[in-house]
């Protein structure tokens, strides 16, 4: 398995480390805002190291004088007296800081031409891994940046400077990795039933605490990816006093338009603090205290309720000979109860609604989606119609979805309804080719697969006119040679795509907020793959026909579960 470095690892460095003719310094921070690794100091921070620039040296050729600037913008939001020292006093009235930051590999070229006029322009070059947006989403890129051409200027003693350079700040992995932390925040679906994680890059201050950081920006909103998708209960207005510890507990003091809430509010209120907080290792199990202007408003102890981020059931499934089985861990399972229980080669691609009272399986046939409950009552019954759509997926809300490739339309299906499918307003799918649709357990997210080698992913919003498809952006491509085989959601977090390569079949894990790309060792070809809550199951082709594989805890190997004649796994929603 190989794994690409996280953004938000930690950097080894030394405690004072010398950039050599940057006009850097790296020194550790200390006091109240350094915490060691291994958890001392106050918990509510997290360990990281400042960089420190220092103006530039009238002997400095062109290049030491930009990588001297960009050591600047590595520390310019923490010391934005530096860089200026670096420009001429027209480039200080005209350059702006603000805008997406650019991440670029730490091995970077600054080409020029040598000795010229008086002002003469030189170019940056490197690798951009990501850009990091206003809102501090991360997104990850390929391929070259287009490079950033510097105009600098010599006076009349042979001193350069700056005189024109493109708005915005470049950094390194290693200045990210140093200064900033990925980060979940967590938003609530349109029913406020349950938590969406939002991944998003904040950079540490050395004036508040990593929690009070997370605290203020939960309330700033989710970013572009989620922005109209998702909600939260507080109201605008809201302001973060304080974020502090007491006695086995983390007191958060707001003060603005908090009253009145009640109950459930409160409740989606503590839990939005508590994952946001938990789940980036702040504060783990701890009483949350909320305060309003410093009165006490609501405690809740460190046990909090698990169904913010329940995901509809557990229990796998697969096909056998054209019928649908559960899944047990003793033997082969048995046929589920009803017409999809009976053998039937017409119908493929299942999927099942949810695990609970009243689950109702859906199947592609060749003129449409069918549904049918789990009784022996049910019957089947086609409420879909086309030849060309994607495999049937459900939301949460009980609702059946799918993309017409024929017509270009994403459709709609409500068994509660008594109507017909509904199209759903997706105009950036416009002009795409959608080949798979896959609607996530959060119940906003989905993943799609446009022509054979690009994933991109949306969310799902509440317009006036009903569902909207939106916020689209691409996750990932492949070579144009290759081929994306299946896509599945794995969490809320990572999606696993199946790719057809010159070489054979590679199966990833991706991380869907920073990109993050995890390769899974395969042996068997396999066809499709499912997942949920850690457990990773896929058909697999072999000589002996298809079965049933599961990847082993320790994501090295796989097991082989149910043969033969076992295909299509898949597991509630999804």
């Amino acid at each position: 398995m190989t794994r690409t470095r996280r953004v938000g690892a930690a950097v080894a460095l030394a405690a004072a480390v010398a950039c050599a003719g940057s006009g850097c310094t790296v020194i550790p921070v200390s006091g109240p805002y350094t915490v060691s690794d291994t958890g001392g100091g106050d918990p509510l921070n997290k360990p990281f190291q400042r960089m420190i620039a220092i103006p530039p040296r009238d002997d400095w050729d062109p290049q030491l004088l930009i990588r001297g600037l960009q050591a600047a913008m590595a520390a310019y939001p923490d010391d934005p007296a530096v860089l200026a020292g670096y420009l001429t006093p027209k480039a200080q009235a005209k350059w702006k800081a603000s805008g997406p930051v650019t991440v670029i590999e730490d091995a970077f070229q600054v080409e020029y031409p040598g000795e010229g006029d008086a002002e003469e322009t030189y170019g940056l070059k490197g690798k951009q891994v990501a850009r990091i947006d206003p809102d501090d989403a991360y997104v990850p890129l390929s391929g070259n940046a287009p490079e950033r051409l510097f105009v600098l200027k010599k006076d009349a003693r042979g001193v350069y400077r700056v005189d024109d350079l493109p708005d915005g700040l470049v950094l390194t992995k290693s200045d990210v990795a140093r200064a900033y932390r990925l980060t979940n925040l967590y938003y609530l679906n349109n029913a406020r039933e349950r938590l969406v994680v939002d991944r998003v890059c904040l950079r540490l201050k050395p004036t508040e605490s990593f929690a009070q950081t997370i605290v203020k920006r939960l309330l700033k909103g989710p970013s572009s990816a989620l922005r109209g998708a998702v909600g939260t209960v507080f109201p605008e207005g809201t302001e973060v006093e304080s974020v502090g510890t007491g006695e086995d507990r983390v007191v958060i003091n707001f003060s603005g338009p908090l009253l009145p809430l009640d109950l459930g509010e409160k409740a989606a209120l503590v839990a939005q603090l508590r994952y946001s907080l938990t789940n980036n290792k702040v504060a783990n199990s701890r009483t949350i205290e909320v305060q309003i202007e410093g009165e006490q408003y609501w405690t809740e102890p460190p046990n909090p309720e698990t169904h913010w981020l329940e995901n509809g059931g557990n229990t796998p499934y697969y096909t056998s000979k054209g019928s649908v089985h559960v899944m047990s861990n003793e033997d082969a399972g048995v046929a589920v109860s009803g017409p999809a229980g009976e053998t039937n080669s017409d119908f493929k691609a299942f999927a099942l609604s949810s695990q609970q009272a009243g689950a109702i399986v859906a199947a592609k046939t060749s003129t449409g989606i069918s549904i049918a409950s789990l009784t022996p009552e049910g019957r089947w019954q086609q409420v879909i119609e086309g030849a060309d759509l994607t495999a049937p997926t459900w939301r949460r809300d009980g609702s059946l979805w799918t993309f017409d490739q024929h017509n270009k339309v994403v459709l709609r299906f409500d068994p509660n309804g008594g109507q017909g499918p509904e199209r759903v307003s997706a105009p950036g799918l416009d002009g795409l080719d959608v080949t798979a649709f896959k609607i996530a357990r959060d119940g906003v997210r989905v993943a799609l697969r446009t022509g054979k080698n690009t994933v991109q992913l949306g969310a799902l919003s509440e317009g006036l006119n009903g569902p909207m498809l939106g916020n689209l952006h691409t996750l990932t491509s492949t070579e144009v040679e290759y081929k994306i085989e299946d896509i599945a959601w794995e969490d809320d977090e990572h999606l696993l795509v199946l790719i057809q390569s010159t070489a054979g079949r590679i199966l990833n894990e991706i991380d869907i907020g920073d990109g993050e790309t995890i390769g899974i060792p395969l042996k068997d070809r396999l066809e499709r793959v499912a997942a949920l809550n850690g457990r990773v199951l896929a058909e697999a082709n072999t000589d002996k026909g298809p079965k049933i594989i599961e990847l082993n805890p320790d994501r090295q190997g796989w097991t082989s579960k149910i043969e033969p004649n076992a295909k299509n796994p898949f597991f509630p929603l999804g």
